[in-house]
């Protein structure tokens, strides 16, 4: 939970690698009172934090299978520590798969570190976009339309998926239909978070809370959550 003085807190993912603990990174899209604030601070200037709250991505169930990361717009910025712990171990892994989709290309997040992770040999990065213009050419579509390009075999693999809800729906329903089993799919249910302790109940999805149980699911667990209406 990021803060600014007088102004109000946020939940923002931490997006840096965890191999450099001495720092903390966040990437913040500035679209309401309080990133707008953070947007416009200084060096030197300060910025209250609480936490990390919840649970982490589950690198370690994926040792040893095929890996596939979804992301969709600002979805990206939870999954990067999962891309660099990875690259960092590449040998415990299969095939690893980065799936990543866009609006637009100049929604692309970490434009330069996308370049080079496409000129690598031991990682598939595809990126697609919903809309472009004549000087793009790259794939266009949502980004369920790069499952049929990624090089796994979904019945010993893992995917770790993080965007829009209807996003993480569509792409779990293709994945299941190439075999992928519901216990080796993990998502990421980022709500909106006030006090990221349970209390409040702003977070509360069915049962569990995102800020104390998650944001991190099995999908398997909370599938039948997904499927009712307005919870």
């Amino acid at each position: 939970m990021l803060y600014v003085f007088g102004v109000g807190e946020i939940p923002i993912s931490i997006s840096g690698d965890a191999a450099k603990a001495e720092t903390l990174v966040h990437t913040v899209r500035a679209v309401g009172a309080t990133t707008r604030a953070i947007g416009s601070l200084k060096p030197g200037a300060q910025l209250g934090v609480r936490g990390p709250f919840g649970n982490c991505w589950p690198v370690g169930e994926a040792t040893g299978k095929d890996l596939v990361i979804v992301a969709g717009g600002i979805g990206l910025a939870p999954l990067r520590p999962v891309v660099y712990e990875v690259l960092a171990s590449r040998r415990k892994f299969g095939r690893v798969c980065l799936l990543y989709g866009t609006r637009t290309p100049d929604d692309i997040l970490y434009t330069k570190e996308m370049q080079k992770w496409r000129k690598r040999a031991d990682l598939q990065t595809l990126v697609t976009v919903d809309c472009a213009g004549q000087d793009w050419t790259g794939n266009v579509g949502v980004v369920t339309t790069l499952i049929a390009k990624a090089e796994f075999d979904p019945d010993h693999a893992s995917a770790m998926v993080c965007g829009p809800e209807v996003m993480m729906r569509f792409t779990i329903r293709e994945l299941e239909k190439l075999g992928m089993r519901t216990d080796n799919i993990y998502i990421s249910m980022e709500r909106n978070m006030k006090c990221a302790v349970g209390f409040c109940g702003h977070c509360q999805f069915g049962a569990t809370f995102i800020c104390k149980d998650g944001p991190i699911f099995r999908y398997d667990r909370i599938q039948h959550l997904l499927a009712i209406r307005e919870i």
